[in-house]
């Protein structure tokens, strides 16, 4: 589509018009409100509900714990009234009941009597990360504090310096590695590096995660622009890795469309960041355009029904068809994100279809927040998402667009402001 076609588009949903940032202006505050009511009896942030009330059945997770604080950090920096009251109830949790005093580190959960869910997994220390170098740019009590100690942890824990990637999973007293190594806690350790490296200027998290990404560009390209989410102790690809388990909330089989397109944008991120040469940069960026384009053409609109399938097969199949908000949040992000840096109306256009998709099916406009999980046929449903846990992703969805590509959200935003 010509950049003159977009102009007869509604303007709700084209990228830089007036009625597009009162759009996502409108979605960042919507979302905060609903999200309000996070905090759990025992700190932290339980798992919202369908209304935004909690439910008591997840406990208090310390990912979701950590993607709260985050927003809310966020949002106080925005001057959001109440945020950062709210931030300190969320790291209240992460200095508190979450917490393993005795072996380090962060359980992944505590039922909602405080009883922690054995294990220390890298996917949410990253969001403990992410967390805290937020809490720390709001300037919030002990966030320091929260973001040294994870480090340490992370340091001595998680990070491979010998290979650049990041292990797992734990046993509590992390004495024992499980074999699995997985490509998600990844992603979320990059976007966890870039985020430090631009809140407290250690720069040698910007180089881990360029390390990372090199490691992703290099298995996604020997796989058609498919990224290999599993692997082996020895960081050899498994393709069949959970088969019989398809629809895992965290490790389902198959390609996941919305992860290349996410790992797109963090990609595109750290390339710019990295302050490389015109020639470098122009790789990293058509890695990105590849990834891109690849889930697009796999998972968008491919089923005979509007949204983005959830997993593919290795040939671009879906095998998974409901459709997960988060991965038109992204889809949002990234196609901004490399419209804003190639220029290609292409991303412009595809940003129409994204968020006009969202607000026709993902945005809850009765109750709040976006639903988390529709079927095929986009009704909603809750077999892997219930409820709509927290609002990490479509808050940043609304944000992200109209940052600096180069930069982490929360500290673009604090720096907007300087």
């Amino acid at each position: 589509m010509h950049a003159s076609a977009l102009k007869h588009i509604n303007p709700k949903y084209r990228l830089g018009t007036e009625a597009n940032r009162v759009f996502m202006a409108s979605q960042s505050y919507d979302l905060l409100r609903f999200g309000e009511g996070f905090p759990a009896p025992i700190g932290g942030s339980g798992w919202l509900d369908d209304e935004g009330g909690l439910d008591p059945s997840q406990g208090v997770q310390t990912w979701i714990t950590g993607r709260m604080a985050h927003v809310y950090s966020i949002a106080a920096l925005l001057g959001y009234r109440g945020a950062g009251e709210l931030v300190d109830k969320a790291l209240n949790g992460l200095r508190g009941v979450l917490h393993d005093d005795d072996h380090g580190g962060w359980y992944p959960q505590v039922t909602s009597e405080g009883v922690p869910v054995e294990g220390k997994i890298c996917y949410t220390h990253a969001f403990v990360l992410i967390a805290s170098s937020s809490a720390l740019l709001a300037g919030r009590p002990h966030a320091r504090e929260l973001l040294d100690d994870a480090l340490d942890v992370f340091n001595a824990h998680f990070w491979d310096d010998e290979i650049g990637l990041a292990v797992d999973t734990w046993d509590s007293a992390f004495s024992q590695l499980d074999p699995y190594r997985g490509l998600n806690a990844n992603m979320h350790t990059t976007e966890a590096f870039l985020a430090v490296a631009d809140a407290t200027g250690q720069e040698l998290y910007r180089r881990r995660a360029g390390r990372i990404v090199d490691h992703v560009i290099a298995w996604a390209e020997g796989n058609q622009w498919r990224i290999p989410e599993h692997f082996s102790a020895d960081w050899e690809p498994m393709l069949e890795y959970n088969a019989d388990k398809k629809a895992d909330q965290f490790k389902p089989y198959g390609a996941t469309p919305g992860h290349g397109i996410e790992w797109a944008r963090l990609i595109t991120q750290w390339a710019l960041s990295a302050q490389l040469d015109a020639h470098r940069l122009a790789g990293y960026v058509d890695a990105a355009e590849h990834l891109f384009a690849r889930a697009v053409a796999d998972g968008w609109n491919v089923d005979g029904q509007p949204g983005m399938v959830y997993t593919t097969d290795w040939n671009g199949t879906p095998v998974v068809r409901d459709r997960m908000h988060w991965t038109v949040a992204e889809a949002m992000n990234t196609s901004a994100v490399l419209f804003a840096v190639t220029h290609d109306d292409e991303y412009a256009r595809r940003y129409v279809e994204f968020c006009e998709y969202t607000d026709e099916y993902l945005i809850d406009h009765d109750k709040g927040s976006w639903f988390h999980q529709l079927d095929h046929d986009n009704h909603v449903i809750g077999t892997v998402w219930p409820g709509k846990s927290d609002v990490y992703h479509a808050f940043q969805s609304a944000l992200i667009a109209y940052n600096p590509p180069d930069t982490s959200i929360a500290t673009a935003v604090r720096n907007a402001d300087r």
